[in-house]
């Protein structure tokens, strides 16, 4: 078998890909996607595989170009066409979601002013107003009246907002009290500068987020929401609470993994979405709405490893339950070997 390539990125899922071929002689070879003789170095390997990054500048502007035309050499990809396309942007999401009638919280697009603000006179409120980039409740705000929608909608289509948000909130009032509980305090303050940094360049290179405005329905008295990450015939499930004092639970960091207490609902909803769309790997967000009727808020092919692995297991399409921890990347990793095999 020709070698798997590999763009690593220290931090990537790429660390446990390559630990996984060097423990099980894989045989692999590491790759710079961002060269441009990437497609070159393709020819001579069996697949490509690339954790790419919201918070990479870089990636978002050209990872889906490298990716799509190493398809088209009919060369297997991670991640492929249907699980990428639409990552890090929740205006595609939504009409990709609504394409296949998913049971997507009502979700609403302009992109010009005038449609915007007609739509805002006529509706209700509170509603949630996010930009299509940002995880964690990044540039995600409870919106309480058509006032303040219209502001943030002029504002979107005059001076836009940065896609990483506002540096206080995301860099600092977010993170501060978490490394104080943890007693990292001191290490925190001192990775601020370089985080200022990174979020500046990332903002000059991605440039602001204007031209549209995009609105969901709010979605009242859920004091958590469940992930469902599908990875093959696998799903891996948690719960979130919302933080304290706010409506969101992405980014809380108030982790609940017990398996009794996931809705089995959301795993077929889940389960459904991904066989329709063709992903290998898809992390679902849910919520209830007040008729007790379950709903998708968002979706993305990226997460955190570990919350995936610290699981304890895994449910397959039957909601059958499998024990045993198992690292996400591992799981990408042979389903992709066993792609290989069977071409």
């Amino acid at each position: 078998m020709k070698p798997i390539a590999i763009h690593h990125r220290k931090g990537s899922f790429s660390d446990r890909w390559i630990e996984y071929c060097q423990a099980n002689q894989v045989p692999f070879v590491l790759v710079d996607c961002y060269s441009s003789e990437i497609i070159q170095r393709l020819r001579d390997a069996s697949a490509l595989l690339w954790h790419i990054a919201h918070g990479v500048a870089t990636d978002i502007l050209m990872a889906r170009h490298v990716l799509n035309a190493a398809e088209v050499m009919r060369l297997p990809v991670f991640p492929n066409w249907a699980a990428q396309w639409h990552f890090d942007d929740k205006v595609a999401q939504k009409y990709l979601l609504e394409s296949i009638g998913a049971p997507l919280v009502p979700t609403f697009a302009f992109f010009d002013l005038q449609s915007a603000l007609a739509w805002i006179d006529s509706t209700t409120f509170p509603k949630v107003f996010k930009l299509r980039r940002g995880s964690g409740s990044r540039n995600v705000r409870l919106v309480r009246t058509p006032k303040e929608a219209r502001r943030l909608a002029r504002k979107a289509f005059r001076f836009g907002y940065k896609p990483s948000g506002a540096l206080l909130d995301s860099i600092v009032a977010r993170k501060l009290q978490k490394s104080q509980q943890e007693g990292r305090l001191w290490s925190f303050l001192r990775s601020i500068p370089a985080k200022v940094r990174h979020r500046l360049a990332h903002d000059f290179m991605m440039g602001r987020e204007r031209g549209y405005v995009y609105f969901q329905d709010f979605v009242p008295n859920n004091d958590h929401d469940t992930r469902v990450t599908v990875i093959g015939k696998r799903a891996f499930c948690f719960r979130r609470r919302v933080r304290s004092g706010d409506f969101r639970a992405s980014g809380s960091g108030q982790i609940l993994f017990d398996q009794e207490a996931i809705d089995r609902e959301c795993i077929q909803i889940a389960f459904g979405i991904a066989q329709r769309l063709g992903t290998q790997s898809l992390a679902f967000d849910f919520v209830k709405n007040e008729d007790g009727q379950v709903q998708v808020i968002e979706v993305s092919f990226g997460y955190v490893p570990k919350l995936v692995y610290d699981c304890g297991g895994f449910w397959d399409s039957d909601l059958q339950w499998h024990a045993g921890a198992m690292r996400p990347e591992d799981a990408i990793l042979e389903d992709m070997l066993t792609v290989l095999s069977n071409s």
